[in-house]
């Protein structure tokens, strides 16, 4: 009822360890949790999961649930590469993988969207892999979530235009958020994620690609910034108070929305 009143048309629910629906309760609570949400006149257009493959835990009992809730979409949790064997190596293992949670998507009419992180080891981080380890199977049964926030991280200076046009066609779900790089206590250079607007990324330029390819949602609107107080970390105790918060995402939910009417969405 708050995101309702709050202007948000949808929620991404967590059906993962320690989120909203717990994987191995996923028959029980997120039929309850999607009554919930839709009647408070709020659309369920996906979920974030912990499945890495068709063998992670819960797997067919989620997709089974998913698909007869007419939630088509789930955010598919990724790899990570190790130090051995080589690359090419890695992404062979791992798209025998894909092909199998590829059977399993479409025998329930689901759609995994690979999340585009940042950082070492992630697979996917360089854009380039994903459209490697993805491009020869079914886009309606896996294709991206791409996080702009992450792909900027990667690519701040240009890289991210070319990863965007590599990964469009299969782009399903957006993630957005900010950021602009900052020293840590350590001295380090590091991502420090901000309040939307107020940092780095190119939206402008972004949300024109996007639309010049008619892509239809859903934005997943992400706040993983300090000011939170605690929320940006997933802490259920936080130090701000309610109104504090809600105005946050009001505010990023404000400029969103500006954001997509200037660019004409």
């Amino acid at each position: 009822e708050l995101c309702a009143q709050l202007g948000y048309e949808g929620i991404d629910l967590t059906v993962r360890n320690g989120g909203h629906v717990l994987p191995e309760r996923v028959e029980e609570d997120l039929p309850k949790a999607a009554e919930i949400i839709r009647g408070a006149g709020l659309e369920l257009p996906m979920v974030t999961s912990g499945i890495v493959d068709a063998a992670s835990p819960h797997t067919e009992k989620i997709l089974k649930t998913l698909a007869m809730l007419k939630i088509t979409r789930y955010r598919w949790d990724g790899f990570h590469y190790r130090d051995t064997p080589s690359i090419p190596e890695q992404l062979a293992g791992f798209a025998a993988r894909v092909k199998d949670l590829v059977a399993m998507n479409r025998h329930y009419g689901v759609c995994a969207m690979y999340h585009t992180h940042s950082g070492v080891g992630y697979v996917g981080a360089s854009q380039w892999d994903l459209y490697l380890l993805l491009k020869d199977f079914d886009a309606s049964a896996v294709a991206v979530n791409y996080d702009i926030g992450h792909a900027t991280v990667e690519g701040g200076a240009g890289g991210w235009v070319a990863s965007s046009r590599l990964l469009m066609p299969r782009i399903r779900g957006v993630a957005v958020k900010d950021f602009r790089w900052k020293q840590n206590a350590k001295g380090k250079w590091v991502p420090g994620w901000c309040a939307l607007g107020q940092g780095m990324v190119d939206f402008a330029a972004f949300l024109a690609m996007l639309k010049a390819a008619r892509f239809a949602g859903p934005f997943q609107l992400h706040m993983e910034y300090p000011e939170l107080g605690g929320a940006d970390s997933g802490k259920k105790q936080i130090s701000i108070s309610k109104d504090a918060l809600l105005a946050i995402m009001r505010r990023d939910l404000d400029t969103l929305k500006q954001m997509l009417r200037e660019a004409g969405m």
